[in-house]
C-alpha cells in the first residue's frame, strides 16, 4: 500500500508547491488528515533518533499545506555543517504526479541549510506478489526470488517514479536481497479493507489457523500493557534474549522507552505492547505502530521454552483483529528478503509472513540525491570503512 495523501489535499493545478519549515503541530494536523502515513514521517519519530537533528518541512500552494516531510540530519564526521538529509518512507506528497516540482524545492531548500546529499524512500509500491503466488515461487525449484515470478501486478505510478528519479539524477541505494543502509525495499502487507474477521483468518493457511487455536487451548492470555515501565522491561528482557538466539543486535532498553513516551506524547493511540501469558509467563510480546489506517508491527519477541504455546501467533492474532476494530486498510508485517530459494536462511521469514495470507511488495526503494559531490564521495567512504 502507497502513502499517499488525499487527491482532495494533494491538488497542485495551481502551480508548483514552495517548501518551508513547519511547526509540529501543523505537522501532526496534516499526519491526522491523511488516510495513511508512515510513522516515520512524523514529528514524533525525529525525538525518537535522537543521535539525529530533525525538522519538520511543509509544502505550499499559497497559504494551503499540500505535503509535508520529516527531515533527520546526519552531520559528516569532522565537517558538522554539512548534514546527510533522510526523509525515511517519505515524504507525504502527490507521487502520482509531476515530482519535479515536489522535489526541486525540497533540494533547493535542503542545499541551503547545509545538506551535502538527500536521501529518501517514495512511499510508492512498484510490484505486487499474492500469497498463493509467492508459495508457488518457493516450491518451484526455477524461482529464486520474488522477481523472477511471472504474473505479478505491477504498478505503472511506482514504475514513473523510478525513473524519473533516475533521470533526475538519484541513485537507487536498494540492493539485490532488499535489506540496504535503510528501510527493505521488500515487505510484506495483509489488506484488510472491506474485509472481515472471519475472512481475514480463512485467508491464513492451515499452519497459522492451527497456531491460533493451539494458543487459545492453551490457555494464553494476551492483553495490551497498562503497566508502563514494568512490562516494558519485561518486554525487553525477552526481546533480549530473542536476540541472543536469532543472532541478531537488540536495541537497548532506553531507546524503547523513548520510543513509546515520544509517539504515545504525539498520539495515545500510535503505539501498543501486546504481552501473551501462560500460566503466568511471558511467552511472547509485540509491539504495534498505527498512523491513521496503516498498522505495523514493529517488533515482537518469543520465549524458546514456551514456543510450542504459540503466543507469537496469538499477540499476531489479537493485533490484527484490533487494528481490524479500529478501521484499518492494512496490517504491515515489514521487511522480507526476496529469496524464494529453500537453501536461503531468510526464506523462512518469507514462510512464516505468507501464511498470515497477506501480500508481498516492492517498492521504489531508497534513492539518494548528491548535492555536494566531493562531500558525499568522502560521506560514502567514511561509511564503507566503518561497515555502514
Amino acid at each position: 500500500m502507497s502513502f499517499n495523501p488525499s487527491s482532495e489535499l494533494m491538488r497542485t493545478a495551481a502551480g508548483n508547491p514552495v517548501v518551508r519549515p513547519i511547526s509540529d503541530a501543523e505537522h501532526v494536523a496534516f499526519v491526522r488528515a491523511q488516510r495513511s502515513v508512515s510513522f516515520l514521517q512524523t514529528p514524533a519519530w525525529g525525538r525518537v533518533k535522537t543521535e539525529w537533528r530533525s525538522e519538520s518541512l511543509g509544502w505550499f500552494l499559497g497559504r494551503r499545506l499540500v505535503g509535508a516531510g520529516l527531515v533527520l540530519h546526519r552531520p559528516v564526521p569532522r565537517l558538522d555543517r554539512f548534514t546527510l538529509a533522510y526523509l525515511p518512507e517519505g515524504p507525504v506528497i502527490d507521487w502520482s504526479g509531476e515530482i519535479g516540482a515536489w522535489l526541486d524545492p525540497l533540494a533547493a531548500h535542503l542545499k541551503a541549510q547545509g545538506a551535502f546529499a538527500i536521501r529518501l524512500g517514495p512511499p510508492v509500491r512498484t510490484h505486487t506478489w499474492s500469497a498463493a503466488q509467492v508459495k508457488e515461487g518457493i516450491a518451484d525449484p526455477g524461482s529464486k526470488r520474488l522477481t523472477d515470478i511471472s504474473g505479478h501486478w505491477s504498478d505503472p505510478v511506482g514504475a514513473r517514479v523510478g525513473s524519473r528519479l533516475r533521470e533526475a539524477g538519484w541513485l537507487s541505494q536498494s540492493p539485490e536481497d532488499g535489506f540496504g543502509v535503510g528501510h527493505p525495499q521488500f515487505k510484506y502487507e495483509i489488506p484488510m479493507a472491506g474485509r472481515t474477521e472471519d475472512e481475514l483468518l480463512k485467508g491464513m493457511n492451515q499452519q497459522w489457523r492451527r497456531n491460533i487455536k493451539k494458543a487459545a487451548k492453551e490457555g494464553v492470555e494476551v492483553t495490551v500493557s497498562d503497566r508502563g515501565a514494568e512490562d516494558l522491561k519485561a518486554f525487553h528482557d525477552l526481546y533480549v534474549h530473542t536476540a541472543e538466539r536469532d543472532h541478531f543486535t537488540p536495541r537497548p532498553l532506553r531507546y524503547f522507552e523513548t520510543m513509546f513516551a515520544a509517539l504515545s506524547a504525539e498520539d495515545p493511540e500510535r503505539i501498543k505492547l501486546y504481552m501473551a501469558r501462560h500460566q503466568g509467563d511471558l511467552a511472547a510480546a509485540t509491539v504495534l505502530v498505527r498512523v491513521g489506517a496503516h498498522a505495523v508491527y514493529a517488533y515482537g519477541a518469543s520465549s524458546t521454552a514456551k514456543r510450542e504455546v504459540r503466543g507469537s501467533n496469538a499477540c499476531q492474532w489479537a493485533m490484527i483483529r484490533d487494528s481490524l476494530a479500529a478501521g484499518c486498510d492494512v496490517y504491515d508485517l515489514r521487511g522480507i528478503t526476496p529469496t524464494l530459494d529453500a537453501d536461503d536462511p531468510h526464506v523462512g521469514l518469507v514462510q512464516f509472513k505468507v501464511g498470515t495470507g497477506g501480500q508481498a511488495m516492492r517498492y521504489v526503494g531508497e534513492w539518494d540525491l548528491p548535492l555536494r559531490p566531493m562531500v558525499y564521495r568522502a560521506f560514502g567512504l567514511y561509511m564503507r570503512r566503518r561497515g555502514r
